[in-house]
């Protein structure tokens, strides 16, 4: 495959506007938590590129492949933490926006992260989202194996 179109150097400006959301979140979401959330949300979407990326990313900060490998079947897995599985939910919720997020579950994430942690997570699960819809399109690729 050969990616589309490039918008990082066709449109730089808007394209630093999505880095800096991201190395903002980036800065605001404790690891690996981030790169978790990063992770599911990309795999919702069918991002191979950012699928690739934040997997590596995981593997690379010494997460254990099998938690890796399992973060498409969190709710079965006891790998997950109490916080991350509130974060995992979310992120499916909130990319899969379709119902909304329910009252009960951001009650839940509110406790566990505060109002401004849980702020910084749904930033962070909306830059995910947006990196996804920019590399989808473009056909995005991940580097060789």
């Amino acid at each position: 495959m050969t990616e589309r179109i490039d918008i990082s150097s066709l449109v730089p400006e808007g394209y630093r506007k999505v880095v800096n959301l991201d190395g903002y979140v980036g800065q605001h979401l404790e690891q690996p938590l981030g790169d978790i959330v990063r992770l599911r949300a990309s795999q919702l979407n069918g991002c191979t590129f950012c699928v690739d990326m934040h997997s590596v990313d995981l593997q690379t900060a010494g997460v254990p492949v099998r938690k890796i490998f399992s973060v498409t079947t969190w709710r079965e897995s006891e790998w997950f933490t109490e916080r991350e599985r509130v974060a995992l939910e979310l992120t499916e919720e909130i990319t899969l926006i379709q119902g909304g997020v329910s009252d009960e579950l951001f009650a839940r994430a509110r406790a566990e992260f505060g109002d401004e942690g849980l702020s910084n997570l749904i930033l962070a699960i909306g830059a995910i989202n947006i990196w996804n819809r920019i590399a989808i399109p473009t056909l995005m690729a991940p580097p060789a194996l």
